[in-house]
């Protein structure tokens, strides 16, 4: 009789963007992080070190620049990761600050201009990103000729030092993966990893780089107590988030038909979209965070699920 190995059971292993904030942060599991940027950047990635960039606030109206992740690989490159739960419509922009940010961290006062660190930004999403049929996009600088078509070189001087053909390379290079478009069977190492991703899973028969010691170091029976009621308490505030987004949505909706009748469908039908969500915001966070401390979660935690300042979590604290 044919036997059929079954994927590994969901609920056996820790969501990636909790385990991005804790246990992938340690030297002995950076194999996983690795596996994922070597699978999705088509070369061999290692990782030296974890940095943190709290974004040095020079003064009181800067933003932070809290990111999920940044890594420096062996190669002195930087690598940011953002796991992105909540609906940004303006998180193209964010993208762009995150990598100023770092730019201008790593480099020192005085320092040449070739110190400028080269910067991969790797976006996971959870939520609809934009208009596109691919659940994978790769943007990047490219500088070409516009009366001849050609692509600006480095002189041979430059790539010596700079290790680069192109000038575009010198560049940072941005990646979107919008884990929720992805919806076929895993074929290739990427797709594997982009479907463990989205549903938590990982074949017994997955082979990309990274995902055999993913199955193994994710597993929540792994978890101390302390951190098996912590993550307890970020699935409880994702599920009851989604679940008041989707309410929002639906409320969004019924407003506009009701307008829509009124003054005109189409035109009741976008104002109402655009009052339920706008309404429901604020409150929808609050109502999280709210869950969210009672579940005993971090504020710094609360505040990137939620977007809210540390100072509306106070109040509600």
């Amino acid at each position: 009789m044919l036997h059929i190995e079954k994927p590994m059971a969901k609920d056996n292993l820790i969501r990636f963007d909790w385990a991005a904030k804790r246990l992938l942060r340690q030297k002995s599991n950076f194999v996983v992080l690795e596996g994922l940027l070597s699978t999705l950047l088509n070369e061999d990635i290692r990782i030296e070190r974890m940095l943190e960039s709290e974004g040095n606030q020079n003064q009181f109206e800067d933003k932070f620049n809290r990111v999920d992740m940044l890594a420096e690989n062996s190669r002195g490159e930087l690598v940011i990761i953002e796991i992105q739960n909540n609906r940004e419509l303006d998180y193209f922009h964010r993208m762009l600050y995150g990598v100023s940010k770092a730019i201008t961290e790593y480099i020192t006062m005085g320092d040449p201009y070739s110190n400028v660190k080269k910067i991969y930004s790797v976006n996971i999403i959870y939520f609809d990103l934009g208009q596109g049929k691919d659940y994978i996009y790769h943007g990047f600088t490219e500088f070409r000729g516009i009366h001849y078509n050609d692509i600006l070189q480095l002189s041979e001087r430059q790539q010596e030092q700079f290790r680069y053909k192109n000038v575009g390379s010198l560049f940072p290079e941005y990646y979107v993966l919008r884990v929720d478009e992805f919806d076929k069977k895993a074929v290739t190492p990427l797709d594997e990893w982009i479907s463990f991703l989205k549903t938590g899973e990982i074949s017994l028969t997955a082979k990309a780089k990274g995902l055999p010691e993913a199955r193994e170091r994710l597993r929540i029976d792994r978890l101390s107590v302390s951190e098996r009621r912590q993550y307890d308490a970020h699935m409880e505030a994702l599920r009851y988030q989604r679940s008041v987004i989707q309410t929002s949505l639906i409320d969004g909706r019924a407003e506009g038909r009701v307008e829509g009748r009124a003054e005109g469908r189409m035109e009741g039908r976008v104002e109402g979209r655009a009052e339920g969500r706008a309404e429901g915001e604020k409150d929808k966070a609050l109502s999280i965070a709210r869950r969210a401390l009672q579940k005993g979660m971090d504020i710094a935690d609360i505040m990137d699920l939620t977007g809210l300042e540390e100072a509306d979590i106070e109040k509600i604290k």
